[in-house]
């Protein structure tokens, strides 16, 4: 199937607009996979008669399911391990350190995509039970996605996505097979919420987070767009809380409200005034 330049232009516009995502040239090639299953539901024939329908404005719930095709939901839990291994080890027990009177510590997972970060962040508290035991853990998940948010909240996957990053007594434990797949047991699920939401609009309740994670979200936003990013994320921090990013992004050169914790490396804390102004 043949994708005319202006058509991948205006599927780009439009991904832009709504999710301030930009779909770079390196994306484009995949318009046709990611489109081809919503064609098929619509008995559309082209993604060309496609667009026709979208600048006709004939079926306005169409763009929304147009911009959450195109969308990169590429997760599975523990990704990337270390950064898993960082928290445990060192971040969490330095938290609790901090938090020793609240006892309450709140987690935005940004971005989180169909639920898999967020749950591995309730693994990890739920798996150290003595340690947490009275503490109010309080995680978020948003994305900008309705449709994968209700997957999110679901907490069902196939036996490939359960098995990406889990050792089977995880898998045992934290999962139950059903007829819809794998879903994670009632007291993994009601430890986390998940919500629709905009990384360029005003943070979720309840506005300050002891610990942000943003992960492969950023690269995707062009530059002016990831700043204002950027900013959101650090107004939603804690004046002593923790952004986490993927490792392939970085705050150098693009947050001055940010920087390096030299003590936890991996992890970015907000600047302090004096800081940003010398």
């Amino acid at each position: 199937m043949q994708i005319s330049d202006s058509s991948s232009r205006i599927l780009a516009g439009l991904l832009e607009a709504r999710t301030g995502q930009q779909l770079t040239m390196n994306r484009r090639w995949r318009l046709e996979t990611a489109l081809a299953q919503l064609l098929r539901e619509r008995s559309i024939a082209s993604i060309d008669e496609l667009i026709t329908i979208l600048v006709m404005g004939r079926e306005p719930s169409l763009s929304t399911r147009v911009v959450e095709a195109l969308l990169n939901n590429e997760t599975y839990f523990f990704r990337d391990r270390q950064p898993f291994d960082l928290l445990k080890a060192a971040a969490l027990p330095e938290l609790a350190r901090r938090r020793e009177n609240s006892r309450t510590i709140r987690i935005w997972s940004a971005g989180c995509s169909a639920g898999q970060e967020a749950y591995s962040l309730a693994m990890l508290f739920a798996e150290d039970p003595v340690r947490w035991s009275g503490w109010t853990i309080d995680i978020l998940g948003s994305d900008v996605s309705q449709g994968i948010v209700e997957r999110a909240r679901c907490g069902t996957y196939s036996q490939f996505e359960v098995q990406r990053g889990l050792g089977i007594q995880q898998m045992i434990r934290w999962f139950e097979e059903t007829p819809a797949g794998w879903r994670a047991v009632e007291a993994l699920r009601k430890t986390v919420r998940f919500q629709v939401h905009n990384l360029l609009e005003t943070p979720p309740h309840p506005g300050k987070f002891d610990l942000i994670l943003c992960r492969n979200v950023l690269l995707y936003l062009e530059e002016k767009t990831r700043r204002k990013a950027f900013d959101r994320l650090s107004g939603a921090l804690a004046p002593d809380g923790w952004l986490m990013l993927g490792a392939g992004e970085t705050v150098i050169g693009q947050a001055p409200s940010l920087e390096a914790d030299r003590d936890m490396r991996g992890l970015y804390r907000r600047r302090s005034e004096a800081a940003r102004a010398a």
